[in-house]
C-alpha cells in the first residue's frame, strides 16, 4: 500500500481538488487497491467544511466529485502515516518541514513536480481571486496527477526516491 497526502493552507481548494483528481484517476487506472490518498491543510481554518463551491462546480464540470472530502488539518501523526507528503506550494512545504522529524523529510514533496506541462513548482491558490483561477487549478491538477500515477505505477517500490520534471 502506497499512502499519499496532498496539502495547502485551508484544505478547501487546491488539496481536495488533488485529492478528487487523483481518486478518480487511481480508480481508472485500477491502483486504488493498493494506493491511499487523502488531503489535508496547514491551518485549521476551515475543519469540517467541504471544498470551497466554486473548486467543486469547476471539478464537476470535468467528472470530479469533491464532495465527500472534509477539510482538516495536518497533524504530526500524518507525517509518520504517509509515504509522500505533497505541497501544493513553497509555504505549505516549510510548515510541514517546521513539525517533520529529520528522519521522515524524504517524504515530502512539492506536488508540481509531477507536472510535465507546467513549468511552475505552485499551485497557485484561487482563493481569493474571481473564480477563473479554479480552472487554472484543475489544468495543473490534472497535469501533475497524470505524472505521480505514472511514477506511481513505474516505481511503487521506491517512490520516495523521486524528484520530478
Amino acid at each position: 500500500m502506497i499512502r499519499l497526502l496532498f496539502v495547502c493552507t485551508g484544505n478547501i481548494c487546491r488539496s481536495p481538488t488533488a485529492e478528487g483528481v487523483f481518486r478518480h484517476m487511481m480508480n481508472e487506472e485500477k491502483i486504488d487497491s493498493w494506493v491511499e490518498v487523502a488531503s489535508a491543510g496547514t491551518h485549521g481554518y476551515h475543519m469540517g467544511e467541504a471544498p470551497d463551491p466554486r473548486a467543486q462546480q469547476a471539478a464537476t464540470r470535468r467528472g470530479y466529485d469533491l464532495s465527500r472530502i472534509r477539510a482538516r488539518k495536518v497533524v504530526p501523526q500524518d507525517l509518520e502515516y504517509f509515504d509522500l507528503i505533497l505541497a501544493m506550494d513553497r509555504n505549505a512545504l516549510e510548515s510541514l518541514r517546521l513539525i517533520c522529524s529529520t528522519e521522515r523529510l524524504g517524504r515530502l514533496g512539492l506536488f508540481m513536480d509531477y507536472s510535465t506541462a507546467f513549468d511552475e513548482d505552485e499551485v497557485p491558490d484561487p482563493y481569493y481571486g474571481s473564480g477563473q483561477g479554479f480552472d487554472l487549478v484543475l489544468d495543473m491538477v490534472e497535469d501533475a496527477s497524470r505524472g505521480l500515477i505514472g511514477r506511481v505505477k513505474k516505481h511503487s517500490s521506491d517512490l520516495l526516491s523521486r524528484t520530478g520534471k
